[in-house]
Formats: structure tokens, C-alpha cells, sequence
């Protein structure tokens, strides 16, 4: 069976999805916002701002009508960043097919609400849950856009609806596994955000392998922490979209949210690291939403708290570190 995919952002991730939608047999509208962009991916079959270097295959098509992208859809991939969501979902609502599974691409909480992905697209467009899909793992765009081995997780409260997402975008060199853990898939994909700004944070500081690992590590546990607090099956962060997903952000350079902490760890102030950051790191602006989530179900997090100090209050990267290393003794599992 054929799936007609609308991918709804024209990014790095979103190009990516649909070039493997493509590559899945699919066939697929990629929507973006600006002409050049769409003009790029049409006529020289390549996302120059995005993707540099990166050919795109004849049969990915581009437009600027969300209507045109929409019509028809079996899945509506949401490629936005996270805290554009419920605005441009609202605006493309009208045109959402009747029986169209949403999928969020995003890896974020929601600022204000500290909602996850999921449950804005089910606020905004009125939908249930078994329509909602959630596409996650260790997925970096251009490794996965080059083709290289790569796979992730398809996650809905329907089985059946996760095993169609599967079907849409298996392909010889990328695997799907499912998944009926949403909430779990999401927390794995908004907090290791987080914990990779941290990571990043102590390598542009100077600090090496075991540093990291620590922080990675007990990362993990933050995750699980608050994964178990709203109800996530805590296998899941063993899996890509818990580990998988926070291992690949946090050690490899084309993560955006690693290099915007290391950029912080060298001296760059936060107004100097957004400048030079093309692309929007997630975690920067999920960090107080993620902590706001936690603190509503008394969930401890410090790397979270941390990083949120630092970002948004202050504190000075060298008096975050000092906090997290002369925490009080505990025993390496708690809280769970």
C-alpha cells in the first residue's frame, strides 16, 4: 500500500523525513515557508540552507500551499520548531484531511503550558489520541539524509496506527520499530535535549569522556524520573527513542543542542551563541517548560535545573557545575 505523506516544515529534519518517505515508496508533499527554499528543492532538488550537498531525489516536490500539501494526506508529518506549533497547526487546521494521523517530528515541551507535542496537536486540532502519532530516535539529519544505517521509533496508542507509520517509512538502509509508549517517545526526545546543552557545556569547558558519560548517565536517570512520574513505560528509555536518542545528541558535533552548550562552555555569551546558531536548538527554550513539568509532579532533576539556570537566571556555567558535582550523596537509584 502506497501512503500519502504531507511533511509540514522544510527544515533539516522535515527534508530528511521526506526524503526517506520517498525512499520508502511513498508519496510525499514537503510544505515550506519560505519560496527559495521550495524553489531550491523543486528546480535543483536540494535544501542549500538545510541540507547543503545533499541531492534530493526528482520525485520529492515542494510547496508553498499548505492546502496543496495537505489534500489528500494519509499522514501529516509536523516538522516545526516545537514553540511554532500551535499557531501554524491552527492555521493549517481547516485543511487537515478527515481521517489524516498527525505526527510530531518535534522534540520539545511547549512553553506556558508545559505540554508535551502530542497533547498540543490534540488540543489544536481537536483529534484523538489514537490519531496521533509520534516519530522518534537518534535520528541526525544529515547522516540519516545521506543515507547511512539509522533507525527510530513509531509510536501511537493504536498499535494498528503505529504499524502503518512503520509501513510508511521503512527502508533498506533505515529500520522502524514501534511503539505504543507516547509519552515515554516524547520525554526521551524533549530531555535529552537538555542533557546534551549540559554535555556540550563541559566539553567547551574542557572537560572529557568520563565528564560526559557522567552527565549522560544521570541524564538518563532525570529522564526516567519523570518518565515514570507521568506514566511512561521506563523500558522505553532503554530503547532509541530513550538512550539511542540521548546517546547520538549528546556525542556527535552535528547536534545542535551540543554544539550550542559547547559554544556557552568556551566563553560565548547567549546572545552571541544564538547569533552564530542557524538552526533552533529545542532545548534552550523547552528547558523551563521541562522543569516547570517536573516540578507540577515533584520530580528532581538537576542537570535540567542547571542548565536552566544558566540559560535563563545567570548563573555562570563554572557555579552550575559546582552545584551539580557537590549535590548531597544519594544512592544511584531514586526517585523512580
Amino acid at each position: 500500500m502506497t501512503f500519502r505523506t504531507a511533511v509540514m516544515g522544510a527544515g533539516s529534519w522535515g527534508t530528511t523525513f521526506t526524503k526517506l518517505l520517498h525512499d520508502a515508496g511513498g508519496d510525499v508533499v514537503l510544505w515550506g515557508r519560505r519560496p527559495e527554499v521550495v524553489e531550491a528543492v523543486n528546480e535543483r532538488h536540494e535544501n542549500p540552507d538545510y541540507l547543503p550537498g545533499v541531492t534530493l531525489p526528482e520525485g520529492v516536490r515542494a510547496t508553498l500551499d499548505p492546502a496543496e500539501a495537505l489534500k489528500g494526506a494519509d499522514f501529516v508529518a509536523l516538522a516545526v520548531p516545537a514553540q511554532t506549533l500551535r499557531a501554524n497547526l491552527g492555521a493549517w487546521v481547516p485543511h487537515l484531511p478527515p481521517d489524516a494521523v498527525l505526527v510530531s517530528l518535534m522534540k520539545g515541551v511547549e512553553m506556558g503550558t508545559a505540554r508535551r507535542m502530542s497533547e498540543v496537536i490534540r488540543e489544536v486540532a481537536d483529534v484523538p489520541e489514537e490519531r496521533v502519532g509520534v516519530f522518534c530516535g537518534p535520528n541526525l539529519a544529515r547522516e540519516i539524509a545521506s543515507g547511512e544505517p539509522g533507525a527510530a521509533v513509531a509510536a501511537c496508542v493504536d498499535e494498528a496506527v503505529a504499524r502503518r507509520l512503520q509501513a510508511a517509512t521503512m527502508t533498506p538502509y533505515f529500520r522502524v520499530y514501534t511503539s505504543t509508549d507516547v509519552v515515554g517517545c516524547e520525554l526521551g526526545g524533549a530531555v535529552k535535549n537538555i542533557v546534551a546543552l549540559c554535555v556540550g557545556m563541559s566539553v567547551g569547558l574542557g572537560f572529557g569522556a568520563s565528564t560526559q558519560a557522567l552527565l549522560i548517565t544521570r541524564g538518563l536517570a532525570e529522564i526516567a524520573r519523570l518518565g515514570a512520574a507521568l506514566g511512561a513505560d521506563e523500558h522505553t528509555f532503554a530503547g532509541l527513542a530513550g538512550m539511542g536518542d540521548l546517546v547520538g545528541t549528546c556525542i556527535s558535533p552535528l547536534s545542535r543542542n551540543r554544539t550550542f552548550g559547547e559554544n556557552l562552555g568556551r566563553g560565548m555569551t547567549l546572545e552571541e551563541v544564538i547569533a552564530v546558531t542557524k538552526q533552533t536548538a529545542e532545548g534552550v527554550k523547552s528547558s523551563e517548560a521541562v522543569l516547570e513539568l517536573a516540578r507540577k509532579h515533584n520530580v528532581e532533576m538537576p542537570i535540567t535545573e542547571a542548565v536552566t539556570a544558566v540559560l535563563h537566571h545567570g548563573m555562570p556555567i563554572k557555579e552550575a557545575a559546582v552545584s551539580l558535582i557537590s549535590r548531597s550523596p544519594k544512592p544511584e537509584r531514586y526517585g523512580v
